[in-house]
């Protein structure tokens, strides 16, 4: 296994920061790699964070003894909020920066907190991306195991999975202390993962999961504040066409379906679709982060047919681009129906279908299909667009 870390597309901004990202996905070896001389305040160190607990203004006096402008990374700021304003007044009396890291922002948002009040941008670490692991990419191990940092680096990467699962639920809900019924909150997390990638039926979620559908909505809101999942909207026309309303359910990591699943072993064809489409969508979601590829991402399904679907519709400005993902080395036939039929929404500047095959190719109706290697290099090189 590798010993050093991934080098990460993720920049550091010039000033202070908030980054989160799900636990395990490097942020902490990341600040580390681009903040080699900061002081660093550890909330995952009991000893300190009880400390912190119990007199937060030790920690004003901590910053008073750093330099003006001195850089100070606090990691998993979100179990003491309250140090929020004695970073408000570092950054204010002695203009220090400092890089504030987390896996939720739900305790931040939630309990009136000082959110620096826009003096520090908010960003994300993702999933490791195929620009980043090199050479080590491979599409089948990252749709069985996923490419969090901290399993992707296991020597055992099914065992890692299953404690990281438990880690989530023990650690990062009953900690924080975000759900109140623990065990409906761990049923709830097994319907989630088997509804990867379809339109969520809130009624349909809460009697699978036996739970009432007003906690569902709230389970939601955790898993998206936790960075375990994204709602993908559906795209609305603003014109004649009405849309699909409904949005989908995507969990950030397809080796974290595999675990709330409790499915190990080589991937099942049924498996491969779904997971393929929410790697995508992370890819995506990372690379409008952090090179501006997209405004927006949602998925397009005019609601007159219930056949015709568009995987991803980005936005960039008033221009569009299609794109359709199949797990299939070879197309069947009307595999490109849904994106010839997003030709009529005006905007649209291109069509895209990537498949697992290995042919670059253009249908007659002007939809390119490409192999995935063509599509990572075009997300790598900003060439998606055209």
């Amino acid at each position: 296994m590798r010993k050093r870390p991934y080098p990460r597309i993720l920049a550091p901004p010039g000033g202070s920061f908030f980054l989160f990202g799900l636990r395990g996905t490097g942020k902490s070896t990341w600040a580390r790699s681009v903040l080699p001389g900061a002081h660093r305040v550890d909330l995952l160190d009991e000893a300190e964070f009880h400390a912190l607990l119990s007199d937060p203004g030790q920690l004003g006096a901590e910053l008073a003894a750093l330099p003006r402008g001195a850089w100070v990374v606090i990691d998993e700021v979100q179990r003491l909020p309250g140090l929020l304003n004695e970073v408000h007044r570092a950054m204010e009396e002695r203009r220090q920066k400092f890089a504030l890291l987390g896996s939720s922002a739900r305790k931040l948002k939630t309990a009136g907190t000082n959110l620096l009040a826009g003096r520090a941008v908010h960003r994300t670490m993702f999933p490791l991306l195929p620009e980043e692991l090199g050479k080590d990419f491979d599409l089948d191990q990252l749709l069985r195991w996923g490419a969090i940092a901290v399993i992707w680096a296991s020597p055992d990467r099914t065992s890692a999975l299953d404690a990281y699962a438990r880690m989530y639920l023990q650690e990062e809900i009953r900690a924080e202390a975000l759900v109140r019924n623990l065990p409906a909150f761990a049923r709830f997390l097994g319907v989630a993962a088997l509804l990867h990638g379809q339109v969520i039926n809130t009624a349909g979620l809460a009697r699978d999961a036996a739970t009432a559908r007003t906690t569902i909505h709230g389970y939601l809101e955790i898993l998206e504040d936790t960075l375990v999942a994204r709602r993908l909207p559906a795209f609305e026309a603003r014109l004649r066409v009405r849309e699909r309303r409904h949005p989908k359910l995507y969990l950030t990591d397809p080796g974290l379906v595999r675990a709330l699943k409790k499915v190990r072993g080589p991937l099942s064809d049924e498996e491969k679709g779904p997971l393929f489409e929410g790697w995508v969508l992370g890819l995506l979601s990372a690379y409008a982060a952090e090179r501006e590829l997209a405004d927006e991402i949602s998925y397009w399904a005019p609601a007159e047919s219930t056949r015709l679907e568009v995987d991803f519709l980005l936005r960039r400005g008033r221009e569009f681009l299609a794109l359709e993902v199949k797990h299939r080395a070879h197309l069947p036939a009307g595999a490109t129906r849904g994106l010839d039929a997003v030709a009529d929404l005006a905007g649209v500047r291109r069509r895209i279908l990537v498949y697992t095959g290995t042919r670059r190719m253009k249908t007659e109706t002007g939809v390119e299909i490409w192999p995935v290697a063509t599509f990572l290099e075009a997300l790598r090189t900003n060439q998606l667009w055209p």
